[in-house]
Protein backbone atom coordinates (compact mmCIF):
# COMPACT_ATOMS: atom_id res chain seq x y z
CA UNK A 1 0.00 0.00 0.00
CA UNK A 2 1.52 3.40 -0.76
CA UNK A 3 2.41 5.81 1.91
CA UNK A 4 0.22 8.90 2.43
CA UNK A 5 2.48 11.92 2.17
CA UNK A 6 -0.36 14.78 2.13
CA UNK A 7 -2.90 14.63 4.93
CA UNK A 8 -5.41 17.42 5.52
CA UNK A 9 -8.19 17.02 8.13
CA UNK A 10 -11.20 19.58 8.58
CA UNK A 11 -9.43 22.36 6.66
CA UNK A 12 -10.99 25.75 6.99
CA UNK A 13 -9.83 29.03 6.40
CA UNK A 14 -11.52 32.63 6.82
CA UNK A 15 -11.22 35.68 5.46
CA UNK A 16 -12.49 38.96 6.73
CA UNK A 17 -13.91 41.56 4.02
CA UNK A 18 -15.71 44.55 4.34
CA UNK A 19 -14.71 48.40 4.69
CA UNK A 20 -11.34 49.09 5.42
CA UNK A 21 -10.02 52.05 7.88
CA UNK A 22 -8.75 55.34 6.36
CA UNK A 23 -5.74 56.70 6.34
CA UNK A 24 -4.45 58.33 9.28
CA UNK A 25 -3.38 62.10 9.73
CA UNK A 26 0.02 63.06 10.96
CA UNK A 27 -1.40 64.44 13.81
CA UNK A 28 -3.43 61.10 15.17
CA UNK A 29 -0.22 58.94 14.29
CA UNK A 30 2.23 61.24 16.35
CA UNK A 31 -0.88 60.90 19.26
CA UNK A 32 -0.32 57.05 18.77
CA UNK A 33 3.19 57.30 19.26
CA UNK A 34 2.87 58.69 22.52
CA UNK A 35 0.11 56.67 23.93
CA UNK A 36 1.98 53.47 22.93
CA UNK A 37 4.15 52.87 26.19
CA UNK A 38 0.74 53.57 28.29
CA UNK A 39 -1.35 50.85 26.43
CA UNK A 40 1.81 48.10 26.54
CA UNK A 41 1.97 49.06 30.21
CA UNK A 42 -1.95 48.38 30.30
CA UNK A 43 -1.83 44.64 28.33
CA UNK A 44 0.76 44.05 30.84
CA UNK A 45 -1.23 44.85 34.35
CA UNK A 46 -4.33 42.84 32.52
CA UNK A 47 -2.10 39.85 32.65
CA UNK A 48 -1.22 40.42 36.42
CA UNK A 49 -3.80 38.29 38.70
CA UNK A 50 -6.04 40.22 40.50
CA UNK A 51 -6.14 43.14 37.94
CA UNK A 52 -9.98 43.98 36.80
CA UNK A 53 -10.79 45.96 34.01
CA UNK A 54 -14.04 48.55 34.49
CA UNK A 55 -16.20 48.70 31.47
CA UNK A 56 -15.03 51.79 30.68
CA UNK A 57 -11.53 50.51 29.44
CA UNK A 58 -12.64 47.59 27.75
CA UNK A 59 -15.69 49.41 25.92
CA UNK A 60 -14.67 49.61 22.24
CA UNK A 61 -15.03 52.98 20.11
CA UNK A 62 -17.40 53.96 18.10
CA UNK A 63 -15.15 53.61 15.29
CA UNK A 64 -13.86 50.20 16.12
CA UNK A 65 -18.01 49.20 15.94
CA UNK A 66 -18.81 50.94 13.35
CA UNK A 67 -16.42 48.90 11.23
CA UNK A 68 -16.89 45.56 12.86
CA UNK A 69 -20.82 46.14 11.93
CA UNK A 70 -19.92 46.25 8.25
CA UNK A 71 -17.56 43.60 7.94
CA UNK A 72 -18.02 40.30 6.48
CA UNK A 73 -16.50 37.30 6.88
CA UNK A 74 -16.25 34.56 4.37
CA UNK A 75 -15.16 31.21 4.28
CA UNK A 76 -12.61 30.23 1.59
CA UNK A 77 -12.12 26.44 2.33
CA UNK A 78 -14.41 24.82 4.61
CA UNK A 79 -14.20 21.86 6.47
CA UNK A 80 -11.97 20.25 3.99
CA UNK A 81 -10.44 16.57 3.95
CA UNK A 82 -8.35 14.71 1.58
CA UNK A 83 -5.77 11.90 1.72
CA UNK A 84 -2.72 11.64 -1.57
CA UNK A 85 -0.46 8.94 -1.82
CA UNK A 86 3.07 8.67 -2.73
CA UNK A 87 3.51 9.27 -6.91
CA UNK A 88 -0.04 10.36 -7.18
CA UNK A 89 -0.60 13.36 -9.66
CA UNK A 90 -4.14 14.82 -8.22
CA UNK A 91 -6.04 18.04 -10.66
CA UNK A 92 -7.75 20.44 -8.45
CA UNK A 93 -10.16 21.88 -10.66
CA UNK A 94 -13.16 24.38 -9.71
CA UNK A 95 -14.20 28.38 -11.05
CA UNK A 96 -12.55 30.95 -10.20
CA UNK A 97 -12.61 31.46 -6.12
CA UNK A 98 -13.60 28.02 -5.33
CA UNK A 99 -10.69 28.18 -2.94
CA UNK A 100 -8.23 25.59 -4.97
CA UNK A 101 -4.95 28.71 -4.94
CA UNK A 102 -5.85 28.98 -0.93
CA UNK A 103 -5.60 25.38 -0.35
CA UNK A 104 -2.07 25.01 -1.97
CA UNK A 105 -1.00 28.32 -0.36
CA UNK A 106 -1.67 26.68 3.23
CA UNK A 107 -0.09 23.64 2.31
CA UNK A 108 2.92 25.61 0.74
CA UNK A 109 2.59 27.28 4.62
CA UNK A 110 2.32 30.53 2.93
CA UNK A 111 -0.75 31.16 4.81
CA UNK A 112 -2.19 29.84 8.20
CA UNK A 113 -5.36 27.58 8.11
CA UNK A 114 -8.07 28.86 10.41
CA UNK A 115 -9.16 25.47 11.53
CA UNK A 116 -8.19 21.84 11.09
CA UNK A 117 -4.59 20.60 10.23
CA UNK A 118 -2.56 19.24 7.51
CA UNK A 119 0.41 16.52 7.69
CA UNK A 120 3.08 16.68 4.96
CA UNK A 121 5.53 13.80 4.61
CA UNK A 122 8.51 15.39 2.78
CA UNK A 123 10.10 18.75 1.39
CA UNK A 124 7.58 20.44 -0.72
CA UNK A 125 8.44 22.80 -3.57
CA UNK A 126 5.85 25.38 -5.16
CA UNK A 127 5.17 27.35 -7.86
CA UNK A 128 1.79 29.02 -6.83
CA UNK A 129 3.07 32.82 -8.40
CA UNK A 130 5.78 34.15 -11.20
CA UNK A 131 8.52 34.07 -9.24
CA UNK A 132 7.59 33.05 -5.75
CA UNK A 133 10.43 33.16 -3.39
CA UNK A 134 12.75 35.08 -5.83
CA UNK A 135 14.85 38.81 -4.90
CA UNK A 136 14.49 40.80 -8.44
CA UNK A 137 17.62 42.27 -6.69
CA UNK A 138 19.61 39.21 -7.50
CA UNK A 139 20.79 37.47 -10.53
CA UNK A 140 19.12 34.38 -12.05
CA UNK A 141 22.20 32.60 -10.82
CA UNK A 142 21.96 33.58 -7.56
CA UNK A 143 17.95 32.89 -7.53
CA UNK A 144 18.55 29.33 -7.95
CA UNK A 145 20.61 28.70 -4.89
CA UNK A 146 18.37 30.97 -2.96
CA UNK A 147 15.35 28.91 -3.84
CA UNK A 148 17.27 26.10 -2.98
CA UNK A 149 18.11 26.88 0.04
CA UNK A 150 14.57 27.88 0.82
CA UNK A 151 13.65 24.02 -0.38
CA UNK A 152 15.90 23.08 2.14
CA UNK A 153 18.84 21.61 -0.06
CA UNK A 154 22.20 22.09 0.35
CA UNK A 155 24.88 24.17 -1.68
CA UNK A 156 25.78 20.85 -3.43
CA UNK A 157 22.42 19.31 -4.25
CA UNK A 158 21.99 22.48 -6.14
CA UNK A 159 25.28 22.86 -7.72
CA UNK A 160 24.50 19.00 -9.31
CA UNK A 161 21.20 20.33 -10.82
CA UNK A 162 22.25 23.63 -12.16
CA UNK A 163 22.98 22.88 -15.35
CA UNK A 164 19.95 21.20 -15.72
CA UNK A 165 17.80 23.56 -14.01
CA UNK A 166 20.11 26.68 -17.24
CA UNK A 167 19.27 24.04 -19.95
CA UNK A 168 15.23 23.78 -19.34
CA UNK A 169 14.64 27.66 -18.57
CA UNK A 170 16.86 28.18 -21.95
CA UNK A 171 18.38 31.30 -19.83
CA UNK A 172 22.17 30.58 -20.52
CA UNK A 173 23.03 34.24 -21.62
CA UNK A 174 20.60 35.71 -19.29
CA UNK A 175 21.49 33.63 -16.21
CA UNK A 176 24.02 36.36 -14.50
CA UNK A 177 21.70 39.22 -14.85
CA UNK A 178 19.13 40.29 -11.84
CA UNK A 179 15.41 38.70 -12.32
CA UNK A 180 14.19 42.16 -12.30
CA UNK A 181 15.10 42.81 -15.99
CA UNK A 182 13.50 39.55 -16.95
CA UNK A 183 10.45 39.46 -18.82
CA UNK A 184 7.40 37.71 -17.56
CA UNK A 185 8.06 34.80 -19.17
CA UNK A 186 12.02 34.19 -18.43
CA UNK A 187 10.58 34.72 -14.70
CA UNK A 188 8.30 32.19 -14.95
CA UNK A 189 10.72 29.60 -16.75
CA UNK A 190 13.39 30.06 -14.57
CA UNK A 191 10.85 29.67 -11.50
CA UNK A 192 9.26 26.32 -12.99
CA UNK A 193 13.19 25.26 -13.88
CA UNK A 194 14.26 25.50 -10.35
CA UNK A 195 10.51 24.31 -8.82
CA UNK A 196 10.84 21.10 -10.79
CA UNK A 197 14.48 20.40 -10.76
CA UNK A 198 15.60 20.65 -7.43
CA UNK A 199 13.70 17.30 -6.45
CA UNK A 200 10.97 18.34 -3.97
CA UNK A 201 8.64 14.91 -3.01
CA UNK A 202 5.71 17.01 -3.23
CA UNK A 203 4.87 19.66 -5.86
CA UNK A 204 2.89 21.83 -5.99
CA UNK A 205 1.70 24.25 -9.22
CA UNK A 206 -0.85 26.57 -9.51
CA UNK A 207 -2.41 27.77 -12.89
CA UNK A 208 1.13 30.05 -13.22
CA UNK A 209 1.49 28.00 -16.46
CA UNK A 210 -0.98 29.90 -18.44
CA UNK A 211 1.59 32.42 -18.68
CA UNK A 212 4.32 30.75 -20.88
CA UNK A 213 4.01 30.35 -24.25
CA UNK A 214 2.42 27.45 -25.99
CA UNK A 215 5.87 25.44 -26.71
CA UNK A 216 6.78 25.85 -23.26
CA UNK A 217 3.97 24.71 -21.61
CA UNK A 218 3.90 21.47 -23.40
CA UNK A 219 7.49 21.31 -21.96
CA UNK A 220 6.38 21.56 -18.43
CA UNK A 221 3.20 18.96 -18.77
CA UNK A 222 6.05 16.84 -19.90
CA UNK A 223 8.46 17.95 -17.17
CA UNK A 224 5.63 17.12 -14.61
CA UNK A 225 4.89 13.62 -15.99
CA UNK A 226 8.58 12.87 -15.57
CA UNK A 227 8.44 13.62 -11.74
CA UNK A 228 5.12 11.98 -10.98
CA UNK A 229 6.67 8.88 -13.05
CA UNK A 230 9.60 9.03 -10.72
CA UNK A 231 7.15 8.52 -7.62
CA UNK A 232 7.00 12.15 -6.51
CA UNK A 233 3.52 13.91 -5.87
CA UNK A 234 2.15 16.74 -7.87
CA UNK A 235 -0.88 18.74 -6.89
CA UNK A 236 -1.93 20.52 -10.10
CA UNK A 237 -4.60 23.76 -9.92
CA UNK A 238 -5.77 24.32 -13.49
CA UNK A 239 -8.48 25.52 -15.77
CA UNK A 240 -7.25 23.64 -18.65
CA UNK A 241 -9.07 20.34 -18.63
CA UNK A 242 -7.32 18.93 -21.55
CA UNK A 243 -3.80 19.16 -19.28
CA UNK A 244 -5.48 17.51 -16.16
CA UNK A 245 -7.04 14.73 -17.91
CA UNK A 246 -3.33 14.09 -19.59
CA UNK A 247 -1.27 14.92 -16.64
CA UNK A 248 -3.83 13.59 -13.58
CA UNK A 249 -5.01 10.06 -12.46
CA UNK A 250 -7.22 11.53 -10.12
CA UNK A 251 -8.78 14.56 -9.81
CA UNK A 252 -10.88 17.14 -6.83
CA UNK A 253 -13.81 19.51 -7.45
CA UNK A 254 -13.93 22.59 -5.23
CA UNK A 255 -16.97 24.58 -5.18
CA UNK A 256 -17.06 27.51 -2.66
CA UNK A 257 -14.42 26.26 -0.56
CA UNK A 258 -16.34 22.75 -0.21
CA UNK A 259 -14.93 19.78 -2.04
CA UNK A 260 -18.06 18.49 -4.18
CA UNK A 261 -17.05 15.19 -5.76
CA UNK A 262 -13.18 13.29 -6.11
CA UNK A 263 -11.89 10.07 -8.01
CA UNK A 264 -11.57 9.55 -10.87
CA UNK A 265 -10.00 12.36 -13.68
CA UNK A 266 -12.10 11.91 -16.13
CA UNK A 267 -15.35 11.16 -14.71
CA UNK A 268 -14.81 14.72 -12.27
CA UNK A 269 -13.16 16.62 -15.13
CA UNK A 270 -16.68 15.72 -17.36
CA UNK A 271 -19.10 15.88 -14.58
CA UNK A 272 -17.35 19.43 -13.75
CA UNK A 273 -18.18 20.42 -17.69
CA UNK A 274 -21.78 19.31 -17.27
CA UNK A 275 -22.00 21.61 -14.19
CA UNK A 276 -20.18 24.43 -15.83
CA UNK A 277 -22.49 24.43 -18.41
CA UNK A 278 -25.73 22.82 -17.21
CA UNK A 279 -27.81 26.22 -17.60
CA UNK A 280 -26.45 27.42 -20.79
CA UNK A 281 -29.02 27.30 -23.88
CA UNK A 282 -26.92 28.24 -27.32
CA UNK A 283 -25.22 31.64 -26.83
CA UNK A 284 -22.53 32.24 -24.30
CA UNK A 285 -21.72 36.27 -23.61
CA UNK A 286 -17.65 36.78 -22.16
CA UNK A 287 -17.63 38.29 -19.05
CA UNK A 288 -14.08 37.73 -18.39
CA UNK A 289 -12.41 42.11 -18.06
CA UNK A 290 -8.57 40.17 -17.70
CA UNK A 291 -9.40 38.65 -21.22
CA UNK A 292 -10.75 42.03 -22.42
CA UNK A 293 -7.48 43.82 -22.04
CA UNK A 294 -5.52 41.54 -24.55
CA UNK A 295 -4.82 42.35 -27.92
CA UNK A 296 -7.41 40.29 -28.77
CA UNK A 297 -11.23 38.63 -27.18
CA UNK A 298 -13.86 36.70 -27.98
CA UNK A 299 -16.95 38.53 -27.14
CA UNK A 300 -19.80 36.09 -27.80
CA UNK A 301 -20.44 32.64 -29.01
CA UNK A 302 -23.59 31.10 -30.79
CA UNK A 303 -24.84 28.13 -32.25
CA UNK A 304 -27.23 28.46 -34.81
CA UNK A 305 -29.31 26.73 -37.35
CA UNK A 306 -28.96 26.68 -41.21
CA UNK A 307 -31.47 29.81 -41.30
CA UNK A 308 -29.69 31.61 -37.93
CA UNK A 309 -31.53 30.60 -35.27
CA UNK A 310 -30.32 30.25 -32.08
CA UNK A 311 -30.35 26.26 -31.26
CA UNK A 312 -28.71 23.70 -29.28
CA UNK A 313 -30.70 20.23 -30.57
CA UNK A 314 -30.29 18.77 -33.84
CA UNK A 315 -30.67 16.01 -36.17
CA UNK A 316 -27.90 14.84 -37.60
CA UNK A 317 -28.90 15.23 -41.07
CA UNK A 318 -28.57 18.89 -40.01
CA UNK A 319 -25.89 21.36 -40.50
CA UNK A 320 -24.76 23.30 -37.46
CA UNK A 321 -23.27 27.06 -37.49
CA UNK A 322 -20.82 28.41 -35.04
CA UNK A 323 -21.09 32.40 -34.92
CA UNK A 324 -17.82 33.95 -32.67
CA UNK A 325 -17.71 37.36 -32.49
CA UNK A 326 -14.35 38.45 -31.90
CA UNK A 327 -13.10 41.80 -31.01
CA UNK A 328 -9.37 42.87 -32.24
CA UNK A 329 -7.79 45.58 -30.23
CA UNK A 330 -4.27 45.27 -32.44
CA UNK A 331 -3.54 43.82 -35.30
CA UNK A 332 -1.27 40.42 -35.16
CA UNK A 333 -1.12 38.76 -37.99
CA UNK A 334 -0.81 35.13 -36.18
CA UNK A 335 -3.84 35.25 -34.27
CA UNK A 336 -5.54 32.50 -33.95
CA UNK A 337 -9.59 31.74 -33.66
CA UNK A 338 -11.24 27.90 -33.41
CA UNK A 339 -12.99 25.67 -30.92
CA UNK A 340 -12.16 22.19 -29.90
CA UNK A 341 -15.29 20.05 -30.56
CA UNK A 342 -15.80 17.57 -27.38
CA UNK A 343 -17.39 14.43 -27.00
CA UNK A 344 -17.95 12.38 -23.96
CA UNK A 345 -14.26 14.40 -22.60
CA UNK A 346 -12.18 13.89 -26.01
CA UNK A 347 -11.42 16.15 -28.59
CA UNK A 348 -13.08 14.87 -31.58
CA UNK A 349 -11.83 17.57 -33.85
CA UNK A 350 -10.25 21.04 -33.69
CA UNK A 351 -10.75 23.79 -36.32
CA UNK A 352 -9.19 27.05 -36.47
CA UNK A 353 -9.99 30.11 -39.06
CA UNK A 354 -6.16 30.02 -40.11
CA UNK A 355 -6.79 26.36 -41.57
CA UNK A 356 -9.94 27.08 -43.48
CA UNK A 357 -9.83 26.95 -47.35
CA UNK A 358 -11.38 30.34 -47.75
CA UNK A 359 -7.75 32.25 -46.64
CA UNK A 360 -9.30 34.36 -44.24
CA UNK A 361 -6.37 36.84 -44.08
CA UNK A 362 -5.12 39.27 -40.81
CA UNK A 363 -8.15 40.32 -38.72
CA UNK A 364 -7.91 44.20 -38.69
CA UNK A 365 -9.02 46.49 -35.90
CA UNK A 366 -12.42 46.58 -35.03
CA UNK A 367 -14.97 43.76 -34.23
CA UNK A 368 -15.77 40.64 -36.40
CA UNK A 369 -18.64 37.90 -36.42
CA UNK A 370 -16.76 34.33 -37.64
CA UNK A 371 -18.99 31.68 -38.86
CA UNK A 372 -18.02 27.94 -38.68
CA UNK A 373 -20.32 24.87 -40.55
CA UNK A 374 -20.00 21.49 -39.02
CA UNK A 375 -21.59 19.82 -42.00
CA UNK A 376 -24.80 17.67 -41.80
CA UNK A 377 -24.29 13.85 -42.16
CA UNK A 378 -20.83 13.46 -39.76
CA UNK A 379 -21.75 13.66 -36.15
CA UNK A 380 -22.86 10.36 -34.08
CA UNK A 381 -25.86 10.90 -31.54
CA UNK A 382 -24.68 11.97 -28.30
CA UNK A 383 -23.69 15.55 -26.37
CA UNK A 384 -20.77 17.88 -27.80
CA UNK A 385 -19.36 20.35 -26.17
CA UNK A 386 -17.78 23.68 -27.62
CA UNK A 387 -13.97 24.58 -26.36
CA UNK A 388 -13.13 28.09 -27.98
CA UNK A 389 -9.62 29.02 -28.94
CA UNK A 390 -8.02 31.98 -29.01
CA UNK A 391 -4.49 32.60 -28.87
CA UNK A 392 -1.09 34.12 -30.90
CA UNK A 393 0.60 31.32 -32.80
CA UNK A 394 3.17 29.54 -30.88
CA UNK A 395 3.38 32.35 -28.45
CA UNK A 396 0.35 33.13 -26.36
CA UNK A 397 -3.00 31.58 -25.07
CA UNK A 398 -5.67 34.93 -25.02
CA UNK A 399 -8.02 32.53 -22.98
CA UNK A 400 -7.92 32.07 -19.40
CA UNK A 401 -9.81 29.01 -18.85
CA UNK A 402 -10.20 26.53 -21.31
CA UNK A 403 -13.17 24.69 -20.81
CA UNK A 404 -16.44 24.13 -22.85
CA UNK A 405 -18.47 27.11 -22.08
CA UNK A 406 -21.47 25.96 -24.95
CA UNK A 407 -23.43 22.29 -25.36
CA UNK A 408 -25.11 20.61 -28.11
CA UNK A 409 -27.28 17.12 -28.83
CA UNK A 410 -27.35 15.12 -32.19
CA UNK A 411 -30.45 13.13 -32.61
CA UNK A 412 -30.55 10.58 -35.49
CA UNK A 413 -32.52 10.85 -38.33
CA UNK A 414 -33.68 8.06 -38.88
CA UNK A 415 -35.21 8.75 -42.36
CA UNK A 416 -31.90 8.26 -43.76
CA UNK A 417 -31.39 4.64 -42.96
CA UNK A 418 -33.67 1.88 -41.11
CA UNK A 419 -30.60 1.58 -38.99
CA UNK A 420 -30.47 4.05 -37.42
CA UNK A 421 -34.01 3.44 -35.29
CA UNK A 422 -31.40 0.54 -33.03
CA UNK A 423 -28.17 1.93 -33.62
CA UNK A 424 -26.13 2.06 -30.43
CA UNK A 425 -22.18 2.39 -29.36
CA UNK A 426 -21.95 -0.84 -29.46
CA UNK A 427 -22.46 -1.60 -32.72
CA UNK A 428 -21.95 1.92 -34.43
CA UNK A 429 -19.38 3.30 -31.73
CA UNK A 430 -17.28 6.66 -32.41
CA UNK A 431 -17.77 10.08 -32.11
CA UNK A 432 -18.67 10.72 -35.83
CA UNK A 433 -21.32 8.37 -37.93
CA UNK A 434 -20.79 9.97 -41.45
CA UNK A 435 -23.09 8.53 -44.62
CA UNK A 436 -20.33 7.80 -47.16
CA UNK A 437 -21.35 6.76 -50.97
CA UNK A 438 -21.02 2.91 -51.53
CA UNK A 439 -21.20 1.59 -55.12
CA UNK A 440 -21.43 -2.18 -55.88
CA UNK A 441 -19.42 -2.67 -59.46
Amino acid sequence: MSETVIKVENLSKQYRIGERTGYKTFREAIIDVVKAPFLRKRKANDKMPGVKRSSADIAPSALSLRLSSRAEYIWALKDVSFEVKRGEVIGIIGKNGAGKSTLLKILSKITEPTEGRVELRGRVGSLLEVGTGFHPELTGHENIYLYGAILGMDRYEVTRKFDEIVAFAELEKFIDTPVKRYSTGMYLRLAFAVAAHLEPEILLVDEVLAVGDIAFQKKCMGKMGDVSKEGRTVLFVSHNMGAVRNLCNKAMLLDSGVIQNQGDVFKIVTDYENYRISDVESIWINDNMEEKKEIAYTEKVEILSKDFKSKNEFLSSESIFLKFTIHVRKINQNLKLGFDLIRNGNVVFRSQQVDSPSKIGTLPVGVHNLFCEIPANFLNLGDYYIVPLLSIHLIKGLIRESIPILKFKIILDSSKSEFHLVLNERNHPGPTFPLLNWELK
